[in-house]
C-alpha cells in the first residue's frame, strides 16, 4: 500500500562544522601573540605612568612664569590632549586593521608610540626656546595618543582572535596586568630618581631620563612584535571572502564602508561599550594618572611620597588580574564587570575618606579600595568588548568605541576632578564623580552580549586541544554557546517535512537548485568548499536559528 506523500519544504542552513573547522590553538604562537602585544601595552603604560608622576616636577621646566595652579592644569591639559588624538588614530588603524591586517598595524602603532615618547626626552625647555617648548610637548602628546589610538583596540582583537574560547578572559586579561606594571615601572623610575638628584636636578634634566629610556624599551617590544603572526579568526575570515554568506557580505559591507558604515551597522554595541569603557576607565585613570597630583596637591603628600605610595598598590592588582580574568571565564563577563560597577558606587567614599585621614597606613587603604573595582573591571574589556562585533569590523570597531570613550572619559578623568575639587574646594569630589560614572556603567552592562567560552561573532570556534574539537563537533546540536547561523559557514539545502524531520538533498537536486535560485544562495561555493576539503557537508538533524525558507514540494519517494 502507498504511503502518503509528506508536505516537504526547502530551508538553506548553514552546515555542520566539522573538525577541520575547529581552530586548534598553535600553542607556541598564542605565546608569541600574547608576549608580543603586552610589551606594547607596558611601553604605553610606562609613558602614562612617567608623565602622570611628573606632572608637578615638568610644570616649571614649560610654563616657568605660571603660578603652580596654572601648571598643574596645563600638564593635565597636555595629558588630556593626548587622549583626543586617541579617536582619530582609533579610526584610522582600526579601519587599516580590519584591512590589511591586525599584525602589521600592531607593528606600526608600536613605532610611532615609541618614537614620540623618546622625543620627549629630547623636548628643549621654556628657557630655550619659549613659548615653543609647551607648543611642541602638546604637539608630540598628539602624535603619541594618535598613535596609541591603534595600540589597545588591535592588541585585544589580536590576542581575543588567538585565545581559546574557553580560556580568553584569563588570556587577555595578561594586557591590562602588563599595562598597569608599565605604569608601576614607570612610577618607580620616577621615584628612584627623584630620590636620588633631588628637585633641583630633577627639573633641570632628571625628568629627561624616563622618556629617554623609552628609546631601548621600545627597540625591545618592537622586536617581540615583529615575530608575531597574523591571527587566525583574520586568516579565516580573508579565506571566507570568496564563498561569503549572506551575513559575512552584509559584514564586509560594513567594513568595506569604512568607520561610517561601521557606526551604521553596530551602533548600539559601540555606544554600550563606550558606557562601560568610560565608566571603567574613569576609575582606572583616577588611581594611576590622577592620584600622585591628588595626594601632592590635596593631601599634603611630597612628590616622591605621593609616587611611592601608588607603586605597590598597582603591583599587587596587576598580579590579581589574571585573576579576575579566569573568574570570567567562570561565571562571565557581565558578572564580573558588574562587580566592579558596584563596588565602585560602594567603597568611593569611605577610599577618599581614608586617605583624607592622612596618616601612610590609611592612605595606602584608601588606594587599594580604588584599586580593587579597578581589577574587575579591567581585567574583562579586553575580552568582553572585542566579543561585541564581528572579525571583518572588529578591529574598527573598537577603535572607535574604546578611544572615543577613554577621551570623553578616562583621559579627561585628572583634569576634570582637579577642576571639580578646585571650584567646589571639596575634596570628596573625586569620589562622587566615580559613584556618578560607575552608576551609569552599570545599567551599560546589562546590554552587553555575554561571550565567555563562546566563539568570537563572525568566527570559528577555538580550542586548546584536538580532543576539544571532536568534543564541539559532536555536541554543537546541544550546546547553546554554539551558533552556527553567525559563523562563517556556507549554507546547505534541506527538506524539511511537517513532522520537523530534516533531510540534506543534494546540491544537484532540482528542487535545491530552483530554491537556491530564488533564496539567492550560491551553491556553487557550497560545492566547490565541499570539493576542496574533500568531505560532503552534513546538514541532518534540527533547524535552529533564523535561515532563509523556500516553500517547495519536494517528493519524499516514500511508497
Amino acid at each position: 500500500m502507498t504511503k502518503p506523500q509528506r508536505s516537504q519544504r526547502v530551508v538553506f542552513r548553514k552546515r555542520r562544522l566539522r573538525i577541520a573547522d575547529v581552530n586548534v590553538v598553535d600553542q607556541p604562537m598564542l605565546k608569541r601573540a600574547i608576549g608580543g602585544t603586552v610589551v606594547g601595552n607596558t611601553m604605553e603604560w610606562f609613558d602614562v605612568g612617567v608623565f602622570g608622576y611628573l606632572i608637578t616636577t615638568m610644570g616649571p621646566v614649560f610654563l616657568p612664569e605660571a603660578d603652580r595652579t596654572v601648571q598643574t592644569l596645563f600638564l593635565l591639559g597636555t595629558f588630556a590632549a593626548t587622549f583626543i588624538a586617541r579617536p582619530a588614530g582609533g579610526v584610522f588603524f582600526g579601519w587599516l586593521g580590519d584591512k590589511i591586517g591586525r599584525q602589521r598595524v600592531l607593528a606600526m602603532t608600536l613605532i610611532m608610540m615609541a618614537a614620540s615618547t623618546f622625543a620627549l626626552g629630547l623636548l628643549p625647555s621654556h628657557a630655550a626656546i619659549g613659548i615653543w617648548a609647551a607648543i611642541l610637548l602638546v604637539a608630540i602628546k598628539l602624535v603619541q595618543g594618535f598613535s596609541t589610538g591603534g595600540e589597545y583596540a588591535g592588541a585585544t582583537t589580536f590576542v581575543s582572535e588567538h585565545a581559546a574560547d574557553r580560556r580568553r578572559g584569563f588570556l587577555a586579561s595578561f594586557l591590562d596586568m602588563g599595562s598597569y606594571l608599565g605604569f608601576a615601572l614607570g612610577a618607580a623610575i620616577v621615584s628612584a630618581l627623584q630620590l636620588t638628584l633631588g628637585s633641583a636636578a630633577m627639573e633641570a634634566y632628571g625628568w629627561r631620563i624616563p622618556f629617554l629610556i623609552a628609546g631601548p624599551l621600545g627597540a625591545i617590544a618592537i622586536w617581540f612584535r615583529l615575530r608575531i603572526e597574523e591571527s587566525p579568526a583574520f586568516r579565516a575570515a580573508l579565506e571566507a571572502q570568496e564563498s561569503a554568506t549572506q551575513e559575512l557580505a552584509q559584514n564586509d559591507e560594513a567594513a568595506a564602508k569604512g568607520p561610517l558604515g561601521i557606526v551604521r551597522a553596530y551602533w548600539r554595541q559601540i555606544l554600550v561599550a563606550m558606557v562601560v569603557v568610560a565608566a571603567a576607565n574613569t576609575v582606572g585613570y583616577a588611581l594611576t594618572s590622577y592620584m600622585p597630583t591628588y595626594l601632592t596637591e590635596s593631601k599634603g603628600y611630597d612628590p616622591i611620597n605621593g609616587t611611592l605610595l601608588t607603586i605597590p598598590v598597582l603591583v599587587a592588582m596587576s598580579l590579581c588580574i589574571p585573576l579576575t580574568g579566569r573568574l570570567s571565564d567562570r561565571i562571565g563577563r557581565r558578572p564580573v564587570l558588574w562587580i566592579g560597577a558596584v563596588s565602585t558606587i560602594v567603597l568611593s567614599v569611605p577610599a577618599f575618606a581614608l586617605i583624607g585621614v592622612g596618616n601612610v597606613w590609611t592612605t595606602l587603604g584608601g588606594l587599594a579600595l580604588v584599586a580593587f573595582p579597578v581589577t574587575f573591571y579591567v581585567a574583562n574589556l579586553a575580552s568582553a568588548l572585542p566579543a561585541q562585533f564581528p572579525t571583518a569590523s572588529r578591529y574598527g570597531a573598537m577603535g572607535i568605541a574604546y578611544n572615543f570613550a577613554v577621551a570623553i572619559f578616562g583621559g579627561t578623568t585628572p583634569f576634570i576632578i582637579d577642576a571639580l575639587i578646585q571650584s567646589s574646594h571639596n575634596d570628596m569630589m573625586p569620589a562622587y564623580y566615580l559613584m556618578a560614572t560607575s552608576a551609569v556603567g552599570a545599567a551599560a552592562i546589562w546590554f552587553l552580549q555575554e561571550s565567555a567560552q563562546r566563539p568570537l561573532p563572525g568566527s570559528l570556534p577555538s580550542v586548546d586541544t584536538a580532543a576539544e574539537a571532536r568534543a564541539v563537533v559532536a555536541q554543537q546540536e546541544e550546546d547553546p554557546r554554539i551558533d552556527l547561523e553567525h559563523m562563517p559557514l556556507t549554507e546547505v539545502p534541506v527538506a524539511v517535512a511537517d513532522d520537523g524531520v530534516a533531510l540534506q538533498l543534494p546540491l544537484d537536486h532540482p528542487a535545491a537548485l530552483e530554491a537556491a535560485e530564488i533564496a539567492g544562495v550560491d551553491l556553487e561555493a557550497t560545492a566547490l568548499e565541499a570539493q576542496v576539503s574533500g568531505e560532503a557537508p552534513v546538514a541532518s538533524g534540527p533547524i535552529s536559528g533564523q535561515v532563509p525558507v523556500v516553500a517547495m514540494p519536494v517528493s519524499s519517494g516514500a511508497s
